[in-house]
C-alpha cells in the first residue's frame, strides 16, 4: 500500500509541476482557461458550440477535447467555427497536464483569448488534475439528479462554477434547483451556480458575459 501511496504521490507531483508550467505560459499570453468537468451527456460540447459560436468575432476561442475515444466532439465544435484539437486519452479517465501541454503542442493553433478544457466524462478523476486552468467549471444536468453535488463533493467543492444545464426539462423530472444550489454551496459557498438551457438559451448570456469579466481582468493583471 505504501508503494501505491507513493507513486501516486509523484505522479501528482509531476503534474502539478508541468501545470505549473503551463500556468505561466496562459498567463504569459494573457489567456483565460477554462477546465469543464461533467458527467457523460450533460451537455459540455453543446455548449462550447454556443460559446464559440457566441465569441466569434469579439473574442478568439479554441477548444482541447479530451475523449477515451473518437474526434467526434472536436469535429462538432470546428462545425460550430472553432479552433478544436481533440486528446485521446486511450482509456484514461481525465485529463492530466502533461496531456494538455502535448495537446497545444500538436494542436497548431496560438494560445487564444480564452482556451477551453473539455475533460472526460467524468466526475471522479478530474478533480484531481490541475490543468494550469484559471478555474473549473462543473455541469450537473437535471436529469443527474439534485444529489449529485453531495455523491461527488470533490469536484463540486473545487468548481468556482457551477452551470445547473438542461433546465427546460424541470417541469418534467423530479429536480430540485434549490436542493441542487443548496448541496453546492455547502460544498463551496463561494461557488457562482448559473441555471442554463441550451433549448431555450436561458442563462446563456450570464455565463458568457462571465467569461468576458474574467478575460478582462486576467488582461488587467498583466498590466
Amino acid at each position: 500500500m505504501s508503494e501505491i501511496i507513493e507513486v501516486r504521490r509523484r505522479l501528482h507531483e509531476e503534474n502539478d509541476r508541468c501545470a505549473a508550467l503551463l500556468r505561466e505560459r496562459f498567463n504569459a499570453a494573457g489567456t483565460l482557461v477554462v477546465d469543464l468537468v461533467s458527467s457523460p451527456g450533460s451537455g459540455k460540447t453543446t455548449l462550447l458550440e454556443m460559446t464559440v459560436d457566441y465569441f466569434a468575432g469579439i473574442l478568439t476561442t479554441a477548444v482541447l477535447v479530451g475523449d477515451v475515444a473518437t474526434e467526434r466532439d472536436a469535429e462538432r465544435i470546428r462545425e460550430a467555427g472553432g479552433p478544436a484539437h481533440q486528446i485521446i486519452t486511450g482509456g484514461a479517465c481525465h485529463l492530466d497536464a502533461h496531456l494538455v501541454a502535448d495537446g497545444l503542442e500538436a494542436s497548431g493553433f496560438e494560445l487564444p483569448d480564452i482556451l477551453f478544457l473539455e475533460n472526460v466524462g467524468n466526475l471522479v478523476c478530474p478533480a484531481s488534475y490541475d490543468l494550469g486552468e484559471d478555474f473549473k467549471t462543473v455541469l450537473l444536468s437535471v436529469p443527474e439528479g439534485d444529489d449529485k453535488p453531495l455523491k461527488y463533493p470533490a469536484i463540486f467543492s473545487r468548481s468556482a462554477v457551477c452551470l445547473i444545464t438542461k433546465s427546460d426539462l424541470l417541469p418534467h423530472l423530479p429536480f430540485s434547483p434549490e436542493d441542487a444550489m443548496r448541496h453546492v454551496n455547502l460544498l463551496n459557498p463561494d461557488a457562482l451556480i448559473l441555471q442554463m438551457s441550451a433549448m431555450n438559451g436561458d442563462g446563456f448570456e450570464d455565463w458568457c458575459h462571465l467569461l468576458e469579466r474574467e478575460h478582462q481582468a486576467k488582461r488587467a493583471a498583466r498590466v
